[in-house]
C-alpha cells in the first residue's frame, strides 16, 4: 500500500528553472499576482448540486478591488487560451472565483463565463512550486496531453483539467450499459506505467479524471494526472505507482479480473514505446529540462537515498544507488526506457 504521511514541502522557482521557463515561454508578465486574490474581505462555503460541502470557498472582494481583480482575470485567461488576443475579453465575465485552503498551493479556482453562449470554463492561479512545475513540464513532454500553463514570478497560472474524477467515476459509472470493463483496465495499465516510468507520486483516485470519448462502435477512455505537487519527492516506489493506492481499489480489482499477465506486459511495454518516442522527438527540450532538474533540490536527503535503493532493487541496477538528485533518478528512470 502507498502511504504519504507528511505534507510535501513547496520549493521556490530556481535561477535555472526560470531560465528554462523563459526560454520555453512558460514565463509570463501576468496583470495580477497569487498575492493580489488573497485580498478578499469575505468567504462562504460552497456546496455541490447535491448540496454537498466541495470543501471549497467562494471569495468575494471589496468593491474598490473587484473591477480592477476580475478584469485581471480575464486578461490572463484571454493569454492562457489564445495568446493574448484581447478581443475575446468583452464577451467574459468572471463568474466567481473559489479558494481551496487545505490543498498545498491554496489555490485559487476562476469561473468564467462567455456571455453570448453561456458557456463555462475553469482556471486556476496557485502559488508556484518547483516540484509542481517540472510535474507539469514532464506530463506535456512525455504524455499524451498537452498541459496549459504559465508562471510569473511566484505565480502559478494552469489550465483546467476537464474530466470525471476517477474517485466519482469509480462510484457512479462502474455499471453504467455502455462501460467497457477491458478498456478502462487497460488505461489504468497504461496510466501506472507513465506515473512510475517519469516518477509523479500520489495519483490516487482523487488526483486524476477519466475522459470518455465515444467512437462509432464503443467508448474510449484516457486517464489523466491532475495534481504534480509529488513529482519525484517521495522517498518509496510504491507511491509512484496508482496500483498501490486502496482508493483505486475498484481499478485494481477490475484489472485482474479482465486482464491477463500477459496483456499487462504488453500495455505496459506499448506505453514505455510511446514514451521513449517520445523522449526521441523532444530530444533537446528534455536535455534542457533533465539538466536543469538535476541540479534543483526537489526533496529531502532522506527522501532521495530511501528511493534510490528501492528503484535499485526494482530494477537489479546498481546505477541508481550513484544518483545524486532526485533530477538524476529521473533521468535514469527515462533511460531504462529508451534501452529496453
Amino acid at each position: 500500500m502507498a502511504l504519504i504521511t507528511k505534507k510535501k514541502i513547496p520549493f521556490k522557482i530556481s535561477p535555472r528553472l526560470r531560465k528554462y521557463l523563459v526560454k520555453y515561454g512558460r514565463e509570463k508578465v501576468l496583470p495580477i499576482k497569487y498575492s493580489d486574490l488573497l485580498r478578499f474581505d469575505n468567504a462562504f462555503p460552497l456546496y455541490d448540486k447535491k448540496g454537498k460541502d466541495t470543501l471549497w470557498e467562494t471569495v468575494m472582494y471589496p468593491q474598490n478591488d473587484l473591477e480592477e481583480i476580475y478584469e485581471a482575470l480575464k486578461i490572463i485567461y484571454a493569454d492562457l487560451k489564445t495568446d493574448g488576443d484581447a478581443s475575446v475579453i468583452k464577451h467574459l465575465v468572471v463568474d466567481r472565483v473559489d479558494t481551496c485552503t487545505y490543498a498545498n498551493t491554496k489555490p485559487f479556482r476562476i469561473r468564467i463565463v462567455n456571455k453570448i453562449n453561456d458557456n463555462h470554463d475553469y482556471f486556476y492561479i496557485k502559488l508556484a512550486d518547483a516540484s509542481r512545475i517540472y510535474g507539469l513540464e514532464l506530463e506535456h513532454l512525455l504524455s499524451p496531453n498537452v498541459m496549459g500553463y504559465c508562471t510569473h514570478e511566484d505565480t502559478l497560472v494552469e489550465e483546467h483539467i476537464a474530466g470525471i474524477p476517477a474517485d466519482q467515476f469509480m462510484n457512479n459509472h462502474l455499471n453504467d450499459a455502455n462501460f467497457n470493463p477491458i478498456r478502462l483496465s487497460k488505461e489504468f495499465i497504461k496510466f501506472n506505467e507513465r506515473c512510475f516510468v517519469r516518477l509523479l507520486g500520489d495519483m490516487h483516485s482523487s488526483n486524476f479524471v477519466i475522459i470518455v470519448t465515444p467512437d462509432f462502435e464503443d467508448f474510449h477512455y484516457r486517464l489523466r494526472a491532475i495534481d504534480f505537487d509529488q513529482q519525484s519527492y517521495e522517498s518509496s516506489k510504491s507511491v509512484y505507482m496508482p496500483q498501490y493506492f486502496k482508493q483505486n481499489n475498484a481499478m485494481i480489482a477490475m484489472g485482474m479480473k479482465y486482464l491477463t499477465p500477459e496483456s499487462v506486459h504488453q500495455y505496459q511495454a506499448e506505453e514505455r514505446t510511446l514514451i521513449a518516442n517520445r523522449l526521441k522527438e523532444e530530444k533537446i527540450r528534455m536535455h534542457d529540462l533533465i539538466e536543469t532538474m538535476k541540479k534543483d533540490t526537489l526533496s529531502l536527503p532522506e527522501n532521495l537515498e530511501s528511493l534510490k535503493h528501492d528503484l535499485s532493487r526494482h530494477y537489479h541496477n546498481q546505477e541508481f544507488l550513484s544518483c545524486r538528485s532526485m533530477g538524476e533518478v529521473v533521468e535514469l528512470s527515462l533511460k531504462l526506457v529508451l534501452v529496453h
